[in-house]
Order: structure tokens, then C-alpha cells, then sequence
């Protein structure tokens, strides 16, 4: 493709998007006139003015995300406690109840915008070889942000944590805090034993499907997979449709299901647009005592009597820790960093599920009645905007990226494994089907490669194969970029460190092929984008040479970084929080968010994230039970809005 070609592109992009997001804002006006259930005006939660924060609260919590949300409602339940959240963001707009178009919250003023350090290794189709990493930077999290999809992992997964040395945290000691958390409404598995359906977060299937669903399904079958009603039940090694946490067909984030419900507890106050700097410790006594926060573009202080908690996420707890004087020795001394506790982990233990989109299928409709895939063109339509705002229907209320989900086992895994390797998306919406507007804007493609390798087939029918690597070996790890805590940490993924990872993901990418030959999806006439036009970027390799050229360029998140304050004995020179989350050497301060995985868990981790907060709830509220009983006209703060949930 030319240069006439890529410019033909950037500029249709360039025009699409203004347009794209004009459609967005006459959308969230029209909510607000006709979805009286998305505005939830009664229940929003109210943010709390400067001069009404207290100067000393119980508990502080740092970070409102799937963790923090969870933390802070759970703690406020004690009426004896007082608990201020800080959230460095907003509050949830009405857009992001819209399950379809989740990807145009990416780079906008709810994420925190990350992108890794450049490297030649991989993420080689984005600008200047940075991938672009999603956190959510509001109230919520990234439970705002994300997919919706609710997979809990596989029970070895816990176990293994266990061996680790972390005691409790096996999978018999989980399950109960997954059911405490879950409201499921699929009638199919909310009777199963292993599910709960009293608890905050509700969980259902995706509202509509697309007409490739069933081509999907058969596909499984004849591939000879076994076909369940979910994936979180008994056996792993399933194909099946996609829960997610959702609730009537809306995004259900832990700001709605868990915030929303007790705003109106008097011991509970939450700041929102808050940026926490610093986490006061005393290093003497080696406690921390307090926050250093800016709110309204002024520095604020505010004390905790028993804990600082830092839920601010696996990329943004661990800079925090590291500019307040926790984490290895020599990176803080480099920026002048007086070292309260020398943590060498800090930072170290990252692992993110990489995953390889670009496996594009072109179809055609046997039956020649149109398309039988999504595209953007047809969300913007009058008829599928009326039947969002007046039917609560329609392809608005689709998650076509992953219509069936599947997971399997490559030649790499042990044999007879009962935990999967890969993880498999069908997807009924692929990077041509927005024409570049959103999700190449969202994975920061170059306007080359995106023109070279889609730009032909842009809204033509096709399906998409997404493979996940489950179970990476290799370990990337964050550095502190500044003691200015307004700059963003520096992300070294380490992608493909380990040979075994991308070889496990080329294995993914084979069995994708294999299903695209499946009889029930031979009649669409697929054609592999890749063999449509001998233009595009890996064309002229062969065999294991074109899959590693597709893997290291089009290596894409899946919003799962992890590992990063890990969770460990002591005896683990990496690890930095305690089996109860505490931070090894410092009193009153835990970590409860994703990074205190110590490995990353199989499948989505949004579900594992909000379960470890409940936990460690439980844990805080175990860790004070001798001095609650002190009290004896202490009562349970259960104070909730029943006909809300």
C-alpha cells in the first residue's frame, strides 16, 4: 500500500472520529432525558467538598477501583468505623453503562492513559513499538473500563498461591468470598452450589447476540469441545457463551453495585478527583499514619488511626509505596528517596495475559440476506438508538468482541492439565468493523500498519479469533520514572521474555485456524485477512516465522496487569505484603488490589481482584474483632438500599 493509500486512511479516520464523538455526547444527552434507570440520580454517589473531610479517619483508602469499592463499603458496615475513600477520578459517566461501546473509554478522562516503554519485541505495530494500557482512572476502576467478563480462574490457580506459603488463600478458602460477591441471574447456574445469588455484584449473560453466535457454537462442537453454560463450573476446559458482570444488560462496575447502595452511611465519605502523593510513615516506628493528598489543586493531609490501604492497582500502588520510602533500596536512593523500608519486590512480578488480535476472517453470507457480523455503522443507526433508549435492546447491549469463549490446552501444558493455557475469544466484531475509529485508536496502531493490514476490508463481514496467554512465564517489572508522583511509572512488560510464551500463543493462533475450517464455518467462505492482500505486514513469511512476525506485532492487554506488591512469606525476598496483606516491615499499611497476586490467575481478573478485597475485609474485621467486642452497644452499620440492588 502506498502512501496516497495511508493518508486516504488518516484522513477518513481523522474525519470519523469528531463524528464519533458527537454521536457519543447526543447519546448521553438522550440518556439523561429517557434512561431515568442510568442516570440513578438518587443513588449517585455525592463527592465530598474538602472542608468536610475529617483529619483523622479509621481507615484510609487509596484508590476506588474493583478493590477499593469493594474495601470501602465492607469496612463502613462496622458503624464504629469511620472510612474515607480517595479516588484520583470522577464519577462513572452514562456512557459506560453501554456495554458495546467500551472501547471509547480508553485514552479518554476516565483512564489513566499507561503505555509500556517502547521495545522492539513486541507491540511493533503501535506507535513508536508502545502498547497502550487501559487503568481505570475513576470511581469504579477498571471494572469501568473493561470487557464485562466475569471468569473466576481456575481453583489450581489458588492453590498454587497456597503453596506458596500464603495460608488461606486456597481455593476452598475463596469459593466462599466468590459466592458472597456474585448475584447471579442466569437461571441455567444460579442454583449451581458454586454460585451466590444474595450478593452485591450481579452477574448475567450478555443481552443480544449476533448470528454468528450459533456458527460459533457449532464450530466448538464439531472441533470436538465440550460445550457448558458457563465457564466458572466444575471443569475449566469448556467452550461456552460469556457472563459478565452486568445487570439488566448494563455495565455493572463495583462503583454500582457495591458504593451506590450505602452512599447515604454517615461513617463512609468519598473524595472524588483526589490524587493521593504520598502515604505518610514514621520512620522510626516504621507506621504509617496517614495520607498527603491534592484535591481542588491543594495539598491536604489527613491521618488513619488503624491502616492506610493502597487499592490504587497493580501499576499505581507500587509507585506510591516507592515514593513514600517503600521498595528497593537503590531505585529509591536514584531519585533521592529517603528508604524507610528496603522491599526489593516492589515493582518486580509483572505478568499481564498477552494476548494476539489481527486473526481476521473475511465471510460471506450463504443465505445472502446481509451481514451475519457488528459493525459500528450499524450501533449509530436511528433504529438501534431507539431501541437502546426505549427497549433496552439491540446491538448496543451486545459484547460482540467475545460472543463464545473458550479454553483449551496447547502441547505445552502438562498432559491431562485440568488448568488451560490459552484462552479463546469468538468474536462476532473485528478490527475492521469500526473502520480504525475506535479500537485501533484504543491499541494506538500506526496509521500505516492499520491502512496496510485492514484498511481494504474495512466494515466488510468477517469474525475474529483472539488467543490469551493464560499462564505467562516471563516477568516484567515497573520503575520509578520521578519522585513526582503527577509522572507516570515506567511499564517493562517483558513480553516473550521466555521463548515457551510466544511459542504456547503461536499454538493458540494454530488451533484458531483449525476452527476457522470447522464444516459449520466453512460455508461462510472464510478467508484469513493475511492471505486476502499481499500487502499486509507479515505476507511474505512462512509457516512459525508468520505467526511470530503477527504475535510481536499486533501483541495486545487485555487489561490484566498484576503481580506487582506480591504476596508472600518473608523468606520471599519479592514478596511484599503478608498472607493478610499487611506490608512486610511497615505497620498499618496493606495492599488489597491485583498486584499482590503472585501469579496471575487463569482468566479474567477482574472477578479474582474484587474477591481478594472481600476477603481481605474479613480479615481486617477479624484482625479488630477483640477490640469491637469491647463495645457492647456496637451495631453492624448494614445500613442499604435493598430496592437499589
Amino acid at each position: 500500500m502506498g502512501p496516497f493509500e495511508v493518508q486516504a486512511t488518516l484522513l477518513r479516520i481523522s474525519f470519523s472520529r469528531p463524528a464519533s464523538v458527537l454521536m457519543l455526547l447526543l447519546l448521553d444527552g438522550m440518556i439523561w432525558l429517557q434512561r431515568p434507570d442510568i442516570v440513578d440520580f438518587h443513588n449517585r454517589i455525592q463527592d465530598i467538598p474538602p472542608e468536610f473531610i475529617y483529619d483523622v479517619y479509621d481507615f484510609v483508602i487509596v484508590g476506588g477501583g474493583s478493590a477499593g469499592a469493594t474495601l470501602a463499603a465492607r469496612l463502613s458496615e462496622v458503624c464504629d468505623w469511620d472510612v474515607l475513600l480517595l479516588e484520583a477520578g470522577p464519577d462513572e459517566t452514562y456512557i459506560s453503562d453501554i456495554p458495546y461501546v467500551y472501547p471509547v473509554l480508553q485514552k479518554s478522562k476516565l483512564d489513566w492513559s499507561f503505555k509500556t516503554m517502547p521495545n522492539e519485541s513486541f507491540c511493533q505495530a503501535m506507535q513508536n513499538d508502545q502498547c497502550a494500557w487501559p487503568r481505570g482512572k475513576v470511581l469504579g476502576g477498571s471494572s469501568v473500563l473493561n470487557a464485562m467478563m466475569y471468569i473466576r480462574g481456575n481453583p489450581e490457580d489458588y492453590d498454587e498461591w497456597e503453596s506458596f506459603g500464603n495460608i488461606g488463600w486456597s481455593w476452598k478458602d475463596v469459593l466462599p468470598y466468590f459466592i458472597k460477591m456474585e448475584n447471579v441471574r442466569d437461571p441455567k447456574i444460579a442454583n449451581k452450589p458454586w454460585h451466590g445469588t444474595t450478593g452485591p455484584l450481579t452477574v448475567e449473560l450478555f443481552k443480544n447476540r449476533s448470528e454468528l453466535y450459533p456458527f460459533f457454537v457449532e464450530a466448538a462442537k464439531q472441533m470436538g469441545e465440550v460445550w457448558a453454560d458457563e465457564m466458572n463450573g466444575p471443569s475449566q476446559l469448556v467452550f461456552g457463551p460469556l457472563h459478565g458482570s452486568i445487570r439488566d444488560g448494563l455495565r455493572c462496575s463495583t462503583n454500582k453495585a457495591y458504593l451506590r447502595p450505602v452512599g447515604m452511611r454517615k461513617n463512609l465519605h468519598i473524595s472524588l478527583n483526589t490524587m493521593v502523593e504520598k502515604i505518610l510513615i514514621d520512620p522510626e516506628e516504621k507506621r504509617a499514619y496517614g495520607v498527603m493528598f491534592n484535591k481542588e489543586n491543594r495539598q491536604r493531609y489527613v491521618l488513619a488511626t488503624k491502616e492506610v490501604i493502597l487499592s490504587a492497582g497493580s501499576l499505581n500502588s507500587p509507585q506510591l509505596l516507592m515514593l513514600s520510602g517503600v521498595g528497593p533500596r537503590k531505585e529509591l536512593e536514584e531519585h533521592d528517596i529517603e528508604v524507610i523500608q528496603d522491599s526489593p519486590g516492589v515493582g518486580q512480578n509483572l505478568q499481564d495475559h498477552v494476548g494476539t488480535g489481527g486473526l481476521v476472517y473475511l465471510i460471506t453470507n450463504p443465505n445472502k440476506t446481509g451481514p451475519l457480523s457488528e459493525n459500528m455503522l450499524e450501533s449509530i443507526r436511528k433504529t438501534s438508538i431507539e431501541n437502546f433508549l426505549f427497549n433496552n435492546s439491540g446491538i448496543l447491549m451486545m459484547m460482540p468482541i467475545c460472543e463464545v469463549m473458550g479454553f483449551i490446552n496447547t502441547k505445552y501444558n502438562p498432559p491431562n492439565s485440568t488448568r488451560p493455557d490459552i484462552q479463546l475469544f469468538m468474536a462476532a466484531e473485528t478490527d475492521v468493523s469500526d473502520g480504525g475509529t475506535w479500537a485501533a485508536y484504543g491499541s494506538s496502531f500506526t496509521y500505516e500498519y492499520y491502512a496496510e493490514n485492514f484498511g481494504n476490508w474495512i466494515y466488510h463481514d468477517a469474525f475474529l479469533c483472539l488467543p490469551l496467554l493464560l499462564r505467562p512465564l516471563s516477568r516484567g517489572y515497573l520503575k520509578l520514572t520521578s519522585k513526582n508522583p503527577y509522572i507516570k511509572i515506567s511499564i517493562y512488560p517483558n513480553y516473550f521474555a521466555v521463548q515457551r510464551d510466544i511459542d504456547t500463543l503461536i499454538e493458540g493462533l494454530k488451533y484458531c485456524l483449525k476452527i476457522s475450517e470447522s464444516p459449520v464455518l466453512a460455508t461462510l467462505s472464510p478467508t484469513f485477512i493475511y492471505d486476502a492482500d499481499k500487502e499486509t505486514t507479515c505476507y511474505n513469511k512462512n509457516d512459525e516465522k508468520f505467526f511470530d512476525c503477527l504475535v510481536r506485532h499486533y501483541s495486545q492487554t487485555i487489561y490484566h496487569p498484576v503481580g506487582t506488591t506480591k504476596m508472600g512469606p518473608k523468606t520471599d525476598p519479592l514478596a511484599v505484603v503478608d498472607a493478610r496483606l499487611n506490608v512486610h516491615g511497615i505497620s498499618g499499611l496493606r495492599v488489597i488490589d491485583a498486584g499482590v497476586m503472585p501469579t496471575i490467575t487463569s482468566g479474567n481478573t477482574n472477578a479474582p481482584t474484587i474477591m481478594i478485597a472481600e476477603k481481605a475485609s474479613d480479615m481486617i474485621k477479624a484482625d479488630y474483632m477483640r477490640e469491637l467486642l469491647k463495645k457492647p452497644d456496637l451495631k453492624p452499620c448494614y445500613t442499604y438500599n435493598y430496592l437499589y440492588h
